[in-house]
């Protein structure tokens, strides 16, 4: 028999053996996209594949990646980075690419095949794949996906998801409630809130009597008095629990009274001027047959509460200021013009339709009645009643900017929280309904507190040294109002908030042991929010605070706050009056003078300018004799302003501009590269640094031994000095929109040769198409 060999094998590969070892593999495994979520944050839908738009057209800078919405937010995971050097702040509730879901203002689909468009809402259908979604944006962002790679049903589903959740029908839907439930159910971490003692924020909150007290007597208001008549809300719905009444009225009085007035909202305390004039508000009176004898009840009583028994005069500012279907408007008109209207088709006009969106009118008009206001309480030594409908819309914006223009400590970061507190949260302001956070009815809508921050940020303009914060501050205070987890912006007054949580704690079956509370953290505690590193954005570089150190003659002083003066030493503007006011049980109505908006030749410019000390042609020979109001504006010019005095804005449109860093932050053609303010800001930090470091060495110098040196402060500033001898340059990523970068949030062509790029580069705006053209001729 034969046997059969074994043959040879003849296959050679030339490949190198398999590694099987992953430790030592060169390319690590690719991290899977998954959105980073918060407790009781869930992932409703997402899509892979999408790409997000840098700019208007296909290009490479833009970003691939997941489309993700949850309950709290739209959010877009990459791996990529942008091309752009950027900064932005980082927010520990939200990531770069993230958008809450209370700040999608639309939900618009597009197929660029079909040539379709659709607005979503809630629980509407799509009958068309989308090619494109775009997200208009309360803050005035627009971002804009592209699913030209991604599956048809997962883009569909996606966009749904978007339109539903951003529309919720109930407050207790807000992701707060979620939120804080999870982390009570949970009690593993002490994280954004939860069950926690009672008390514990330090700006006060004003929901209770110590509070008040607090302000009564830091502002001398000595026969006013804490009332506790509304306790369980049994007198008014909108009211707090707690609130300031004249001595002279007694609870049983005020019970009677109540019902009399709109919405029950009996007139509150808001303020007391040094003089003992004091600022109040209240309702119409609704029952005709009361009115006169209440009106002369309330007159009386808080003419008893001035130590001088001063005058009392009443502003009607619902005949005198716009509505808040007005402001709304505006604001949409200003939104159009800044984001959303190609810049190619409004270049001869651009700067006209930013004023005839009426948005800076509506600014004047409001800072213009405030200065009537401070000259009542001040120059006629006279208390003001601010009469509203309900007293709790227009009244929030006028009441807060007297006390900012009169009381320096209301211009610090604790002051100003303690203000929007005390005038906003709890005397009422419907921000539920203002913010319009369940989509229900764009009637309600109004931004009268962004108009109020635009208010705020045209007085630091002009009076830069004169606030604590930063305008960066301002801008993310707006920005919180569309993070919907806290209690500052989510209600429509105390009462509102507490049966809304009375409501959940009944639905989710939590009961809370003794001296404790579940509730939606205030807004105030920004380390919910920031880092202490970004959180020194806030801190203004060349405040003059009470007691702030300065240097003279080599020595280092300190700046006081001054004690009360007259008006002809303090007042530093020229205090505009317009009608509407009525001067009650005595006198007369005060004199009015010129409303300072059309520059007419009795209104002043601005304070140390030319045309300032052309006497001649600021205050020409007439035969009308000079006005009271006239007077005190030529002794406030004859003085240097004080920081920490009294302030009036100048109201000529010259005076007061757009606010750039809110309204076109997200515009790359209104960037502008290391420039901008911020970079005047970038130096005076870096000195201020330099000012903190030197202290630093003195005080250990003089203080206690080697060994026991005195605690190290944190720098206030957040750009800090590299050295004392050589100061750093400017960073690559700042910009006119510091802390915020326009790359990637607008989808916008990105045309050259726009208004904002001349008036950026000092062309002349003002003049038409043909004249620039021959000058550049």
């Amino acid at each position: 028999m034969f046997t059969v060999r074994p043959l040879k094998p003849t296959f050679k590969s030339y490949l190198p053996p398999l590694q099987t070892d992953v430790k030592k593999s060169p390319h690590p495994p690719v991290k899977k996209l998954e959105a980073t979520l918060l407790p009781g944050e869930i992932v409703v839908n997402e899509v892979n594949f999408v790409r997000k738009c840098i700019g208007a057209e296909k290009s490479h800078d833009d970003l691939w990646g997941k489309l993700i919405c949850t309950n709290f937010k739209v959010s877009f995971v990459t791996h990529e980075a942008l091309a752009q050097p950027r900064f932005q702040v980082s927010n520990r509730l939200l990531g770069e690419h993230d958008i809450p879901l209370a700040c999608v203002d639309q939900v618009v689909t597009v197929n660029d095949a079909k040539g379709k468009k659709k607005v979503l809402g809630s629980n509407q259908k799509l009958k068309f794949n989308p090619s494109e979604l775009v997200l208009y944006c309360k803050d005035f962002r627009i971002v804009r996906f592209s699913f030209d790679e991604a599956g048809p049903e997962g883009a569909k589903k996606v966009c749904l998801a978007i339109a539903h959740y951003s529309r919720p029908a109930d407050p207790q839907l807000l992701f707060g409630f979620e939120l804080i439930g999870t982390r009570y159910l949970d009690s593993t971490e002490d994280g954004l809130n939860g069950a926690r003692p009672a008390g514990g924020s330090q700006t006060p909150l004003f929901a209770c009597s110590s509070d008040w007290d607090r302000e009564i007597k830091r502002t001398g208001a000595a026969e006013w008095r804490v009332c506790s008549v509304n306790q369980g809300y049994g007198v008014s719905p909108s009211l707090p629990e707690f609130f300031v009444v004249p001595a002279s009225l007694a609870d049983q009085d005020l019970r009677q009274y109540a019902e009399a007035f709109s919405g029950q909202r009996l007139p509150v305390w808001c303020w007391n001027h040094p003089n003992g004039s004091a600022l109040t508000r209240m309702a119409d009176i609704t029952d005709p047959h009361q009115q006169k004898r209440l009106d002369q009840r309330i007159c009386n009583a808080v003419i008893k509460s001035h130590p001088q028994r001063g005058d009392v005069h009443k502003a009607d500012l619902d005949k005198n200021l716009p509505s808040i279907q007005e402001v709304h408007s505006s604001l949409v008109r200003l939104r159009h013009i800044c984001v959303i209207d190609p810049f190619a088709e409004t270049e001869e006009k651009w700067l006209s339709s930013v004023e005839s969106s009426q948005w800076l009118d509506y600014v004047r008009t409001f800072l213009k009645h405030s200065c009537d206001v401070v000259y009542i309480l001040e120059g006629l030594n006279a208390s003001v009643i601010l009469q509203e409908e309900e007293g709790r819309d227009l009244s929030c914006v006028v009441a807060s900017l007297v006390q900012i223009m009169a009381d320096p400590h209301f211009r610090s970061l604790s002051g100003f929280q303690s203000l929007v507190q005390k005038e906003w949260v709890m005397a009422g302001y419907r921000f539920l309904d203002r913010c319009n956070h369940l989509k229900k009815s764009d009637k309600e809508e109004s931004p009268l507190f962004l108009l109020f921050l635009d208010c705020v940020w045209q007085l630091m303009n002009q009076y830069p040294s004169a606030f604590e914060f930063t305008e960066t501050y301002l801008a993310l205070l707006s920005d919180s109002m569309w993070v919907p987890v806290f209690s500052t912006f989510l209600f429509n007054g105390p009462k509102h908030h507490a049966d809304t949580m009375h409501d959940f704690l009944e639905d989710k079956k939590i009961t809370l042991g003794e001296g404790e509370e579940l509730c939606l953290p205030p807004v105030w505690d920004w380390s919910q929010q920031l880092s202490v590193t970004d959180q020194a954005l806030f801190n203004n570089p060349i405040y003059v605070g009470k007691a702030a150190p300065y240097a003279h003659n080599g020595a280092v002083k300190s700046f006081r706050r001054t004690k009360h003066k007259t008006w002809s030493s303090t007042l530093r503007g020229a205090p505009p009056f317009q009608t509407g006011w009525s001067s009650t049980l005595r006198g007369t109505p005060p004199a009015l003078a010129r409303n300072g908006l059309q520059g007419s030749p009795g209104t002043l410019p601005r304070r140390n300018s030319l045309a300032a000390q052309l006497k001649s042609d600021l205050f020409p020979v007439r035969d009308v004799p000079e006005s009271p109001s006239e007077r005190f504006a030529r002794d406030w010019f004859s003085g240097p302003a004080d920081p920490q005095g009294l302030l009036l804005p100048q109201l000529l449109p010259s005076h007061l501009a757009l606010w750039r860093l809110y309204f076109l932050r997200w515009v790359p053609e209104a960037v502008i590269p290391r420039g901008g303010p911020v970079t005047a800001v970038h130096a005076v930090s870096q000195l201020a640094h330099e000012i903190e470091t030197l202290q630093g060495r003195l005080r250990r110098y003089k203080g206690p031994p080697p060994g026991t040196p005195p605690p190290a402060e944190p720098s206030r500033v957040f750009f800090k000095a590299g050295s004392l001898s050589e100061p750093s340059p400017p960073p690559e990523f700042l910009s006119s929109s510091f802390p915020f970068s326009p790359v990637g949030n607008l989808c916008r062509p990105n045309l050259r040769g726009t208004p904002i790029s001349k008036l950026l580069n000092g062309a002349k705006t003002w003049l038409s198409t043909e004249t620039l053209a021959g000058e550049t001729a």
